[in-house]
């Protein structure tokens, strides 16, 4: 297990779900992290539960919305005055609904793209200057990318968006050293699965229909998903502008022989 020591970190969605997990393993390791999250009760339960595993003085939690722009310039100062640098910036914030395309209103087109493509290319330009030259980003885009799914048009392309950002600073951020690549995860178990607004049987019926058709026949854990941010974060030092796929052969067309 890599030792993380010393490292400085900023993971955007940190408060839950697969951003927690990457939060947790780089605190586990002994790096410092800012990370931040949108929703008032669970920036409180984030808090308070640095308190209570004695982490307050190496996890900062701090709430913000990624598709405010005043809100990004802030999360820059807070982490300008915590950290003084960073070497990795995980984007991660998504926010998926289920809308048959007939059903997307021009309010909830702006609000998936406001957070899953312009959240992730104003948090990236704002917060460049405070990565270390050598450090890297890793965005969390999604297999949706390269999948036609029934209510995901306009989450597909805003995350399609950010797959193209990931080339775009990775070349734009050569001359510092900086690499920036991304996840795509696929099904993976979380607790909201990805989704806003739907019922607990229509959330059911998704993790079944997910083990179906994943060809390794299960969903993903939070866990794997940390660690292929943590490979493409630190390991990865000969590689930038790449997705990474994390989707037990989803996205690959794999087919799976009957027993």
């Amino acid at each position: 297990m890599s030792d993380y020591t010393g490292k400085k970190a900023v993971v955007t969605g940190g408060t839950h779900g697969m951003g927690r997990a990457v939060v947790d393993a780089l605190l586990a390791r002994g790096a410092e992290v800012v990370f931040t999250g949108n929703n008032e009760a669970n920036v409180d339960r984030a808090r308070a539960e640095l308190e209570r595993d004695g982490l307050a003085d190496r996890g900062h939690v701090v709430r913000s919305d990624a598709s405010n722009l005043d809100h990004i310039d802030e999360l820059a100062k807070v982490v300008e005055d915590r950290l003084g640098a960073a070497d990795l910036v995980h984007a991660n914030v998504g926010y998926a609904a289920m809308e048959p395309f007939h059903m997307v209103t021009p309010e909830s087109y702006d609000r998936t793209f406001d957070i899953n493509a312009k959240g992730a290319f104003f948090t990236v330009q704002r917060l460049a200057p405070l990565v270390n030259d050598g450090g890297s980003f890793v965005f969390t885009t999604s297999v949706a990318n390269d999948t036609g799914n029934v209510g995901l048009t306009a989450y597909a392309g805003a995350k399609a968006a950010v797959r193209a950002f990931t080339k775009g600073f990775a070349t734009e951020l050569l001359p510092r050293g900086i690499r920036v690549n991304a996840v795509s995860p696929g099904f993976i178990d979380t607790p909201s699965m990805g989704f806003v607004g739907i019922p607990q049987e229509a959330r059911a019926a998704i993790v079944e229909a997910g083990d179906l058709i994943t060809p390794m026949k299960r969903h993903g854990t939070m866990a794997e998903i940390a660690q292929a941010v943590l490979f493409l974060a630190f390991d990865a030092t000969f590689t930038t502008g790449m997705e990474l796929t994390v989707d037990g052969g989803l996205g690959h067309g794999l087919a799976v022989m009957p027993a």
